[in-house]
């Protein structure tokens, strides 16, 4: 493409939005609107992706040792299983630290003292906990766990375990779901832009056709309107969601401490790293797509 037709059809689409001003202005509002939507939802799903991988992080496999094996062979299986790439860390607790712990929390302080220097019902006990970064793979990881035959005892946190990649897959389920929907009605919306667009200068594009214009010289400026209307479109929700973001994050802090304390919410600046891509390639993407086969449809040239 030569740089004058470039700016031409860049004019033509330009002039295109304000000759439909109120029909453009339409598909923009819808498609803020769509998009808006789109990003408060996608928003919330962050945090609460960050709030689920938070919770799998504190699930973890315990396992226990049979009789007779070495301190260099517990710490030779914990190497093995921490360099597997499904876990994230692993944190050993010996018998001496097992029985500490277990006296300190279950048994009365008065009866403490009633137990032998040195002895220790849980010297077979030694165990390690191991943590994931994806809750999913823990049926794989208990499965290899169940391979090594030091290993007496695997306990799994199955419930959790299923639950966290129920949720987990429902969410992906309802976002797709959603995505699909503000799409469809942003491209319907557009479609009639363009469609208006067309109707209004279809003698003009006739005469085009007629002295020996291509194809792409006619169809450019509507899909270059289509275009611009969805970048349009994502400007403004973008810039309304991180204003509210940010008022809504500093009032949960000021007035619900103890829910913040709670529940970790990811800051503006990591939220928007994904979604300002994400809004944008799919404003631009519902502009392209909505004008380009509206006007397949209506010029058939």
């Amino acid at each position: 493409m030569r740089i004058s037709t470039f700016f031409y059809t860049l004019k033509q689409g330009i002039v295109n939005i304000f000759r439909n001003k109120w029909f453009s202005l339409a598909s923009i509002a819808t498609i803020s609107a769509s998009l808006f939507i789109l990003g408060l939802f996608y928003a919330v799903i962050l945090n609460f992706q960050n709030i689920v991988h938070s919770a799998e992080e504190g699930v973890s496999v315990t396992i226990f040792f049979q009789e007779g094996t070495t301190p260099e062979m517990m710490q030779e299986i914990g190497a093995r299983i921490e360099a597997r790439e499904d876990v994230t860390r692993v944190e050993f607790t010996s018998a001496d630290e097992a029985w500490e712990y277990y006296k300190e929390n279950f048994i009365p302080e008065e009866y403490s003292d009633g137990f032998p220097e040195g002895d220790n019902p849980l010297e077979n006990c030694a165990s390690y906990e191991i943590f994931m970064d994806d809750i999913s793979h823990q049926e794989e990881l208990v499965a290899y766990l169940q391979t090594i035959p030091e290993i007496r005892e695997v306990n799994e946190s199955a419930l959790a375990g299923s639950m966290l990649t129920g949720v987990n897959a429902l969410v992906a389920y309802i976002s797709a779901g959603i995505i699909v929907i503000l799409v469809l009605v942003s491209m319907f919306l557009i479609n009639n832009t363009v469609t208006i667009g067309i109707s209004v200068r279809k003698e003009e594009i006739g005469i085009m056709k007629y002295i020996g214009a291509t194809d792409f010289f006619v169809r450019a400026p509507f899909v270059i309107e289509g275009i611009l209307i969805g970048i349009f479109g994502s400007i403004l929700p973008l810039a309304g969601i991180y204003v509210m973001y940010n008022n809504v994050l500093e009032f949960i802090n000021n007035r619900f401490s103890i829910l913040s304390g709670l529940l970790q919410f990811l800051p503006v600046n990591e939220v928007y790293r994904t979604m300002v891509p994400v809004v944008v390639l799919i404003g631009v993407g519902i502009g392209f797509l909505g004008s380009f086969f509206t006007v397949r449809k209506h010029l058939r040239v």
